[in-house]
């Protein structure tokens, strides 16, 4: 099974260098709390999340996750939100029938999301955390802030800001 990566930019557009800033534009991360969704193994995607360290976070999202995340958050293109009868009729040339089986596609490496730009849109607009965040929006997870890389627990601030 293929790694997903949920990337979220928490950091605005205030201060960012140029290169960082197209690196954010290449992840479609245009503005703070926007989430999009890229296989781990995508070539060169490492490089931009060690690049744009400073200004998102990033983790593997779990099935459950992915799923809540469709229903609540996925629009299609026109702002209308994700539904399984869209998907069952847009997404029936990949054998997809609702938006489970979507994220299961997604999950496997067999859809990939930003390929499906103009089926589904590839951004979410993501609310701010709940409670707000954690730690320090301006230090590495791992020294309790919110930047980079958080594995797993990225499910958990995805859950706080539905």
């Amino acid at each position: 099974m293929a790694r997903l990566y949920a990337i979220i930019r928490v950091r605005g557009q205030a201060d960012v260098p140029p290169d960082v800033e197209h690196v954010l534009k290449l992840l479609r991360l245009h503005k703070k709390y926007h989430l999009t969704l890229y296989p781990a193994d995508l070539p060169g995607l490492e490089g931009m999340l060690e690049k744009a360290k400073d200004w998102v976070t990033w983790g593997e999202i779990d099935k459950a996750t992915l799923v809540k995340l469709l229903k609540t958050r996925g629009r299609v293109p026109g702002g209308k939100a994700l539904t399984n009868e869209y998907v069952a009729e847009k997404l029936a040339e990949y054998g997809v029938k609702d938006i489970e089986g979507l994220a299961e596609a997604l999950l496997e490496g067999k859809l990939l999301l930003h390929k499906l730009e103009n089926i589904v849109k590839p951004v979410f607009r993501m609310h701010p955390p709940r409670g707000g965040f954690d730690g320090s929006v301006k230090k590495p997870f791992k020294v309790k802030g919110e930047l980079g890389y958080r594995g797993e627990k990225i499910n958990e601030l995805i859950e706080k800001m539905l």
